[in-house]
């Protein structure tokens, strides 16, 4: 995924299906100059880092 899109997800009022490595996250925020994505699992939301964004899928 591009930062562009991840910045939209993160923007957008529709649940949209994104992964990482497998596991369905939530995109909290992105940074543009680092292109990290600070992440959380959907079902471990304590569980927060920061992965970068191309390694994000959108379903």
């Amino acid at each position: 995924m591009n930062v562009g899109r991840a910045k939209e997800i993160v923007e957008s009022a529709d649940m949209i299906n994104v992964t990482y490595d497998g596991t369905p996250v939530i995109i909290q925020h992105v940074d543009e100059t680092t292109k990290l994505a600070r992440i959380y699992s959907i079902t471990d939301p304590e569980n927060e880092r920061d992965v970068p964004v191309l390694n994000l899928i959108e379903e």
